[in-house]
């Protein structure tokens, strides 16, 4: 029987810290043993110095047996505490050569910082970890994301910054009262919603975050109301012969929700929708989108078949897909993920009436679609030396899930021991990322379009191109950067709404031809070259009657019409079907520009700033090395050594640019005593040799990644040769 009491302990004081204070935010919750008439604080028990949990759970306190307890609370009488002058002090610094010992309640008063986490690390007011932050250009004061009370942005003890939002400040109290209310499974960046590195570094500057459910969810039905669905029509003509509350799914009498309020419903075929798929907003909405000037309306047109809902006089809205349809139950699965939508729905009506467009950070869209990623695992066995193929290969096997956690696995088909070493996958990513690239399925330099590869269509890899790339992007790979405007505006708002410019013709034959059309001076030197060119025109479609020489650019525009868009449409729909995968392509009608930024630009050139920011100090390194890590960033940046910043990244976590979602886990830096640098790109982190000098540092930096990434490189050519 367990005589764990936490009733009724106010009066006694804690064998620890002699304290009768009963205060669970600030000592974790108080418990007293009334056989052994024991009275401990969680936190003053969890962080003293000489005990261990021993027993199970339910044993002694937490799992700490009482003769445990008892030898430490001995072994604490004898040591002083360096702030109350006290006994009882059984917390030390785990800092090499610190004596201080202190009782847990005065190390908060002397702002010392206890991590939760591993062995349960105290350290005192002069060697507990800090947040090294560049300097900043806050000139003001910014709220306390939590409270919304302003606050200097200075990262001091009371004062912490999100390690994933630069323009995200917390009071510490703030987020030790949201970590207790939370729990692991809820606590996160209320900016960005990131958890993994979001805790680590919350649990590195010294918040508990306990390992429970949160506050919210123990409640019985808290949320009852949001697993019902709106399942009525509100069409002012119900043509279902069943009723206004009927619904057959997969039917034209499925009821589709206002994808802005959800909250209003119609029979798929009472408003004269052709599939699940098309969005539809209700009348209260659709009045405050089009009166606030936020949407331009579109053009009506009679749809031509109507013979599935029996209407002949029915006219239909165009509107851009934005939701994709929720699977079953996934309600029940992320609650707060559904009213977190609602909230984004309220804050676009806030935008269009304020008369400016709702805009959004890709980083935050991409983390979002991450949600959908379960922890059920798919392991994929990837050559490095054929990416393209050993990728085709794990994405068409029939067991293989996109909404799976991916594992990476490299192999070597020459190896005759069928050896496997684990990789990363965001390396893996951006190496796929860079065949797609420059695979035959796109043409041209810098800015891509589809091209037309009738192999490549016939074993369907313009879908499985798509698909991938869809993949990469929600499982956290790399910025595309290589389409060209005109492919990117042909999946946003349709190849009929495009019109392609000269740069997007590849083939120099062709564009030669539409350049010899547009400076042609006059009628007879126009109807020249279509004479010249007149098989190739017959054979595209693009013949016409000359009659003035303005024709000469409506020719041009027809030829750039066919070659661009409509001789690869088969390409482009395959292509387009693979992007639907995990939603991401309705996320980029809805999000285009958005989305524009890392499908049609290159990733941002790193700098010193960027990559002193990316990488986190691991505790107690080794502050000279630091500095020379820090002068080693400039003079690569500067242009002083054969290093790159790129390979410098390349090194420690296998990718060239910053992923749109960040990487995963964040890069870290600690400094050893060893002879030369290790990157291990798993965990995207960075071992730094401790030197004497900076230019040993230096010459051992750079030999270490100059030598490792051209053997990597020789290594993958070689087994190509093979």
């Amino acid at each position: 029987m367990n005589e764990n009491k936490p009733d009724g302990s106010q009066t006694l004081a804690c064998v620890f810290c002699r304290k009768n204070d009963d205060c669970p935010n600030k000592y974790g919750e108080k418990k007293t043993n009334k056989k052994w008439n024991l009275t401990v604080h969680y936190y003053c028990l969890l962080m003293s110095s000489g005990i261990w949990q021993r027993g199970k759970e339910e044993e002694g306190v937490y799992g700490f047996l009482i003769e445990d307890i008892r030898k430490e609370a001995n072994r604490a009488s004898k040591l002083k505490c360096c702030v109350c002058k006290k006994t009882g002090a059984s917390i030390g610094c785990v800092a090499p050569r610190c004596k201080r010992s202190y009782h847990f309640p005065c190390g908060l008063q002397s702002e010392c910082i206890f991590q939760f986490t591993g062995n349960f690390a105290s350290f005192c007011w002069n060697h507990r970890p800090v947040q090294i932050i560049t300097p900043s250009n806050y000139k003001d004061s910014l709220p306390c994301t939590i409270c919304l009370e302003f606050i200097e942005p200075i990262p001091t003890y009371n004062i912490l910054r999100s390690p994933c939002c630069k323009n995200a400040w917390f009071h510490r109290d703030c987020l030790q009262v949201q970590a207790i209310n939370a729990g692991v499974f809820f606590f996160r960046c209320t900016i960005c919603n990131n958890s993994d590195v979001f805790q680590k570094e919350m649990l590195r500057m010294g918040i508990h975050i306990p390992e429970k459910d949160a506050s919210w969810e123990l409640e019985e039905n808290a949320y009852q109301e949001l697993l019902q669905h709106y399942e009525r029509c509100d069409a002012q003509r119900c043509r279902c012969k069943e009723g206004r509350d009927y619904n057959a799914p997969n039917s034209k009498w499925e009821i589709k929700r206002c994808q802005c309020c959800g909250s209003s419903g119609t029979h798929l075929a009472c408003s004269s929708l052709r599939s699940w798929e098309q969005n539809w907003e209700c009348l209260e909405c659709r009045g405050i989108l089009y009166d606030s000037g936020g949407f331009q309306k579109a053009k009506k047109h009679t749809i031509p078949d109507t013979n599935n809902v029996g209407i002949n006089d029915c006219l239909l809205e165009e509107s851009s897909p934005k939701f994709p349809k929720p699977s079953p139950g996934a309600q029940h699965k992320d609650l707060l993920r559904c009213y977190f939508r609602v909230l984004t729905s309220m804050f676009k009506f806030m935008f269009y009436r304020q008369g400016s467009k709702f805009r959004r950070d890709i980083s935050t869209i991409i983390i979002e679609l991450g949600f959908q990623i379960i922890k059920k695992t798919k392991r994929l066995y990837i050559n490095k030396a054929d990416i393209w193929n050993s990728a085709l290969d794990g994405f068409r096997n029939q067991k293989f899930n996109p909404s799976y956690t991916l594992e990476v696995a490299y192999v070597n088909e020459n190896d005759n021991f069928g050896r496997e070493h684990p990789g990363s996958k965001q390396e893996f990513l951006n190496l796929l990322m860079q065949h797609l690239e420059n695979s035959p399925l796109f043409e041209g330099s810098l800015s891509k379009n589809l091209s037309l590869n009738s192999q490549a269509l016939k074993e369907n890899l313009y879908y499985e191109a798509g698909k991938m790339l869809a993949v990469s992007l929600v499982h956290g790979g790399p910025s595309p950067g290589f389409f060209s405007k005109t492919l990117f505006n042909c999946l946003v708002n349709g190849p009929e709404n495009t019109q392609p410019i000269l740069d997007d013709v590849s083939d120099f034959d062709v564009a030669q031809i539409i350049i010899r059309i547009n400076t042609a001076t006059d009628v007879a030197d126009l109807n020249s070259i279509m004479n010249e060119f007149y098989n190739y025109l017959e054979l595209i479609g693009c013949l016409r009657i000359i009659t003035s020489l303005s024709d000469k650019y409506i020719l041009a525009k027809d030829i750039l019409v066919y070659h661009v868009i409509k001789r690869v449409q088969a390409p482009f729909e395959s292509f387009k079907q693979g992007l639907k995968t995990l939603g991401v392509l309705e996320q980029i009608q809805t999000y285009p520009e958005a989305f524009y930024s890392i499908f049609c630009l290159k990733p941002e050139n790193l700098s010193t700033e960027i990559l002193s920011d990316l990488f986190t100090v691991h505790t107690l390194s080794d502050a000279q090395t630091l500095e020379f890590w820090n002068s080693y960033l400039q003079a690569v940046e500067d242009g002083k050594s054969a290093t790159t910043m790129e390979d410098i990244l390349i090194f420690a976590t296998g990718c060239n640019s910053i992923p749109p979602a960040g990487f995963k886990p964040a890069p870290s830096i600690e400094c050893l005593h060893m002879d030369f640098p290790v990157g291990n790109k798993c965990n995207n982190s960075l071992a730094l040799p401790i030197t004497n000098t900076y230019k040993e540092f230096q010459e051992k930096m750079d030999f270490a990644i100059r030598n490792t990434l051209r053997l990597e490189k020789e290594e993958s050519s070689h087994y190509v040769g093979q």
